[in-house]
């Protein structure tokens, strides 16, 4: 008897050639709806669901592949002789590939005016089945979730290495990917109900963690510590696509995100104003914005060359092979952007250690907002990401002089930037490039003396940037002993009128945000 390959996927890249592969190893294709119809329309043969079954696809499509001759086939172990008898006297074939992924749920709710019918109609009930089924009988049968698995496999099975090794991975990332759909809708779900029954709903109910394991990392903080990532699979991280370079470690991940999240401030993907930010231990040691995203690029990394050595870089947009010639003569960590050009992949491959990520727009989109977490003895942290955009129709000037037009844009790109330092943080920027940066320092003069001394002449004329108040007047006269211009904080000290009357002395500008932005 031919072996038997069932497909039904609603994400169908790499459909047919995974297809074409299984048909020159002798399968026979079974499938139901959408990619029956897409099977035979590349001139494949295949077998509807429906007349393998003997049952009609019922209920407008919700119960298509719920039959004992699809799970029979599926769970049946192929070494029990009870197992076999079953199949033989039911007349039920084996079915030896399951290569399903499910209803995209997560990109209809996504859309913020998503009916409650339409998302709920998204729930996947056959597909998850198939999956979970198929893994449990990962010693016989093959399951496929993603369709970037489809190559290794084709390939794995015409050289006849299909082994025990590759079942369990797979099933592995089938579990992972079930897992992380059923999180998904119960994340949403809940998201709803708070929405709706906001003035009743118990401020006692505990949070749920029920985040899959994504992968082993390479390693943690140091060699010598493990370390796990836990995530979804298709959204932030879990979607990113490494395209070379070594596995990544933990301090990497925490790098790239601090990298992400600051570029992000600016937009990503297209349509972003052009911005690119270096990382260095999760701190920003140069970010500007530019006329494209390569000189973006080489104004940031000219913000301080000697700390961007072995650092992460992350742009908003497309890396062309302009932007590529800035970063091959670097040592670099991770680069991560929307996206990568051909030329722009060949000018690093020759870095073969730097790992290149390329992170889809709507992978970020899709897992912003969510609670950020920290584990601290015996328990988790949990906090809303401090992520909203700055309104600078709220903030005062509370100095004489009014901010000109170029240093109301220098401090708002300040502003922008200096929530992604570490506290205490002082940012010293201008024309759109950060100059200087202090970061995580005891007291904030003492990041200021930092950030001033890390600017140097370009500070004359440069506006400054504190991500808390200024308890003293200190920081502001340090400021204007080096041409500091302008100032923005967000007040809220009981010494304010020390530090305002210290820039009205100096001729400075002070803007008042009224919010502050510590970052532990």
């Amino acid at each position: 008897m031919a072996p038997t390959a069932l497909l039904s996927v609603s994400d169908k890249r790499g459909l047919v050639p995974l297809a074409e592969g299984l048909l020159a190893q002798g399968f026979t294709l079974l499938s139901s709806g959408g990619t029956a119809a897409a099977l035979a329309a590349a001139g494949l043969p295949v077998t509807k669901v429906a007349d393998h079954t003997g049952a009609p696809e019922i209920l407008g499509g919700r119960v298509k592949t719920l039959h004992p001759r699809i799970h029979g086939g599926i769970l049946a172990r192929r070494d029990d002789p009870a197992h076999q008898a079953d199949l033989e006297a039911q007349g039920i074939a084996p079915i030896d590939v399951v290569v399903v992924n499910l209803y995209p749920f997560r990109t209809t709710v996504a859309d913020p005016g998503v009916s409650w019918e339409t998302a709920i109609e998204n729930i996947d009930i056959g597909g998850p089945a198939m999956v979970r089924a198929a893994a449990k009988n990962h010693a016989d049968v093959v399951v496929l979730t993603d369709p970037d698995q489809y190559p290794g496999f084709v390939e794995a099975l015409a050289a006849g290495q299909v082994d025990g090794a590759l079942r369990r991975r797979l099933a592995l990332a089938a579990f992972a990917h079930t897992a992380s759909y059923d999180a998904a809708i119960a994340a949403w779900i809940e998201g709803r109900l708070a929405d709706e029954e906001l003035a009743t709903r118990s401020t006692e109910q505990p949070l749920r963690l029920e985040q899959p394991l994504r992968q082993v990392l390479r390693y943690g903080e140091n060699p010598h510590q493990g370390a796990f990532w836990f995530g979804e699979t298709d959204a932030g991280w879990g979607a990113a696509r490494q395209l070379q370079g070594k596995e990544l470690s933990y301090n990497n991940l925490i790098d790239l995100e601090a990298a992400l999240t600051t570029v992000a401030a600016f937009g990503y993907g297209p349509g972003a104003e052009p911005a690119a930010v270096v990382i260095k231990h999760t701190n920003p040691c140069g970010v500007a914005l530019g006329a494209d995203t390569a000189d973006a690029l080489l104004r940031a990394l000219d913000a301080d060359r000697v700390s961007a050595f072995g650092g992460i870089v992350a742009l908003n947009g497309a890396v062309d092979r302009a932007a590529a010639d800035h970063l091959a003569g670097l040592f670099l960590e991770c680069v991560v952007a929307p996206s990568f050009s051909e030329e722009a992949r060949q000018r690093l491959a020759a870095k073969a250690n730097l790992r290149l990520l390329e992170l889809d727009p709507v992978a970020v989109a899709e897992a912003s907002g969510r609670l950020q977490l920290r584990s601290v003895l015996g328990g988790v942290l949990a906090q809303q990401a401090d992520d909203g955009r700055a309104d600078p129709d709220s903030w005062q000037v509370v100095s004489d002089r009014q901010p000109s037009e170029d240093e109301w844009r220098d401090l708002r790109f300040a502003w922008q930037v200096v929530r992604h330092v570490r506290s205490n943080a002082i940012l010293v920027a201008q024309g759109g490039r950060t100059l200087g940066v202090g970061a995580g320092q005891m007291n904030r003069v003492g990041s200021a003396r930092l950030a001033l001394e890390a600017a140097g002449d370009a500070a004359r004329g440069a506006v400054l940037a504190s991500d808390g108040f200024f308890p003293f007047d200190d920081t502001v006269l340090l400021a204007a002993r080096h041409g500091i211009t302008a100032v923005i904080q967000p007040g809220g000290s009981k010494r304010d009128p020390d530090s305002i009357a210290a820039c009205k002395a100096n001729d400075m500008v002070m803007v008042i945000t009224g919010r502050r932005h510590f970052l532990h």
